[in-house]
């Protein structure tokens, strides 16, 4: 286990149960990446303790982040109690990252060292990710570990989340609000790629029912039978055990056809209803989702809505449920089209609407490209650093 040696910077000790090296790291990987890196380091020293995949070194420095990388989802909490123990007159602060795993550092950090970090509550997706009883006990056992946190300095994503966490007796005051971003420079108009002839919708994103990948296949099913030339595009690494489950039987029961893209491109002759993409890079899905009408997004909660925005940057608006940490990402509607329910019915009914109002439809694709337009990774840091400063007040 580490030592760390005293320094003239305030030590920060991060920690999440899967770092930005993950396979499997998502939106909350990458916002803590990006805030924790581009905090000024001539003033912070920053450690990030996360589990270690068999044939990662225990650590290295990435971007300026130490990253400390022992055990798994389980023994990583003992491993950061440890090194904590260890260390812990040389860390003035230690966050804790609740994306579904926590490490309970109220039980072992001292008050005025601790920072809650919470992307989005869980709540609905335990009905997904678990059946009956354990889907009860873990909203339950959620409810009870956010009693936890309530009197700590808090960092999450959008305004939902800091609502719901107000509503818990969390103090405003004390929950900054620090939003996700892009990579790339919005494109400018003139960049925007034509339109396919078809109406084309694109889902971006994992192969999980929470995430909604079910609705818009059943949506795509049913606008089909008003816009029989409707298709949807689907980018994100394949699940095929998922789509054999899944999705094949609905598209057996609706006679949509489903085809892999060949090579990434479509020259290639593909004629499906449903064309899979898989994972493809970062340039080739901004030409996608420039390229579709609009962006799918019917997940029922989530930090915040990155393919949204990412979208709107390059001149799609989306279509999205009316869910926590995604009606923000779309401006509650008036940046793209927000689900009056969030229903495959009301989804199709959407999609209904950007086929047939093309001026909605031109009025939602430049308030999304202008509203996305505002959101980059360059400016958490200042964000970051002005959260810290006010801590570091509080405190000293």
């Amino acid at each position: 286990m580490k030592q760390i040696k005293k320094s003239t910077k305030t030590t920060i000790l991060a920690l999440s149960w899967r770092d930005i090296t993950s396979p499997n790291a998502g939106g909350a990987e990458v916002h803590t990446h990006q805030m924790l890196s581009r905090a000024d380091q001539t003033k912070y020293r920053i450690y990030h303790l996360a589990t270690r995949r068999e044939g990662q070194p225990e650590s290295e420095v990435i971007d300026g982040i130490t990253y400390l990388r022992h055990g798994n989802a389980l023994t990583v909490i003992l491993a950061a109690m440890q090194f904590y123990q260890k260390n812990k007159d040389n860390i003035d602060f230690v966050i804790d990252q609740c994306n579904t795993h926590r490490f309970f550092t109220p039980l072992w950090v001292a008050p005025q060292k601790r920072i809650f970090y919470i992307h989005q509550l869980t709540k609905e997706i335990w009905d997904y990710s678990a059946k009956f009883p354990l889907s009860k006990m873990g909203k339950l056992l959620e409810e009870s570990f956010l009693r936890l946190n309530r009197n700590d300095p808090v960092i999450t994503v959008s305004e939902s989340t800091r609502d719901e966490l107000v509503s818990r007796g969390y103090h405003l005051d004390k929950i900054k609000v620090i939003h996700n971003g892009v990579f790339f420079t919005p494109w400018k108009r003139e960049q925007w790629c034509e339109k396919e002839k078809a109406p084309t919708f694109i889902y971006a994103g994992r192969y999980s029912p929470y995430k909604g990948i079910n609705v818009a296949v059943n949506a795509l099913a049913k606008i089909k039978k008003t816009y029989p030339n409707a298709k949807l595009w689907i980018i994100g690494k394949k699940d095929q055990e998922y789509v054999n489950k899944n999705l094949m039987p609905i598209c057996e029961k609706y006679s949509l056809i489903w085809e892999d893209a060949q090579d990434n491109s479509l020259e290639s002759g593909i004629k499906g209803d449903i064309i899979s993409w898989g994972y493809v890079s970062e340039e080739k899905k901004l030409e996608l989702l420039s390229r579709a009408w609009a962006l799918v997004f019917p997940s029922i909660r989530e930090g915040w809505g990155i393919p949204i925005t990412e979208a709107g940057c390059v001149g799609t608006p989306s279509i999205a449920f009316d869910s926590p940490g995604i009606r923000e990402a779309v401006n509650y509607g008036n940046a793209g089209y927000l689900c009056t329910k969030n229903t495959v019915n009301a989804l199709m009914e959407e999609m209904g609407m950007v086929i047939s109002d093309k001026m909605v439809y031109s009025s939602k694709r430049e308030n999304a490209y202008q509203f996305s337009s505002q959101f980059r990774w360059d400016k958490i840091g200042n964000e970051f650093d002005a959260f810290l400063e006010g801590v570091n007040q509080c405190h000293y």
